[in-house]
């Protein structure tokens, strides 16, 4: 199979979940399936492209970048999957769009959910360039960009931690996580989830020029930032906190960066 090859299954199998998450959420009533199958959909993808696509890279570099993929998928996958399945109430952001798209809800969900399997095609030719780049394997490129992802998985795991622990206390109904993690950043979660898609390019570019496709890495990290500060991360979501925090969470909003970890501002 060639590259594009690849990433075109890759793509069908991106479809296909996202399609089975429309059904499960209209079964349950629940649209936070959306983010479960598209974390495990993206998993899928690259494993895809890493593995059953011909190319010159090592085997050794190819199921480096297959275990990273999977890693990062099951590590989201299942924490979304805990979350949704205990949830009470619809995740925020899908149920104001449940009211703003009223009874359009479901045909323009459908098209929604086919969108981010458009953008998941980035992610995963992004996890391509980073396994099929051609060069002995376990070189400095490789291990940097392992770090990387282990790094950020084990901080967005922190941070969710963190909320978790502070949502669950009773003594906290009603105010905003400020402390840990959340004391840096409004966001260290999306932050952390950012970071580690930094860890394909680092592996994919030669800095020899001899492997162009490795430039489609930048794909991945690029795509994230603009989902998660500018489209369905922190807009949505904020707006949501605006409404349900009000004052409590324009103090925090003055006083903490939005996305890069930073020491607190004087309120």
């Amino acid at each position: 199979m060639s590259g594009l090859d690849s990433i075109l299954a890759a793509s069908v199998v991106l479809s296909a979940m996202m399609a089975a998450a429309w059904a499960v959420q209209r079964a349950t009533g629940q649209s936070g399936w959306a983010d479960v199958f598209w974390s495990f959909a993206i998993g899928i993808g690259g494993l895809v492209t890493a593995l059953m696509a011909a190319g010159d890279g090592p085997i050794e570099r190819r199921w480096l970048v297959a275990g990273m993929v999977v890693f990062w998928s099951m590590r989201l996958g299942f924490h979304i999957l805990a979350r949704t399945a205990t949830a009470t109430a619809e995740d925020p952001r899908y149920a104001d769009l449940r009211r703003e798209w009223g009874d359009r809800f479901q045909a323009r969900l459908f098209l929604f959910l086919q969108i981010q399997a458009l953008c998941g095609i980035g992610l995963v030719a992004t996890v391509y360039a980073a396994a099929h780049r051609p060069g002995p394997a376990f070189a400095a490129g490789d291990w940097i960009g392992l770090a990387l992802l282990v790094v950020s998985v084990v901080g967005e795991g922190v941070a969710d931690g963190q909320l978790r622990a502070f949502a669950a206390d009773p003594a906290n109904h009603g105010k905003v996580c400020d402390r840990g993690l959340w004391r840096w950043s409004r966001h260290p979660n999306y932050f952390f989830e950012w970071l580690g898609w930094l860890a394909y390019p680092v592996i994919a570019i030669s800095v020899t020029g001899g492997w162009w496709p490795g430039w489609l890495a930048l794909v991945g990290p690029l795509l994230m930032y603009w989902l998660l500060v500018h489209v369905s991360g922190i807009p949505p979501l904020e707006a949501h906190m605006l409404r349900s925090r009000g004052d409590a969470f324009r103090s925090y909003m003055a006083r903490t960066s939005a996305f890069f970890p930073l020491p607190p501002r004087k309120a």
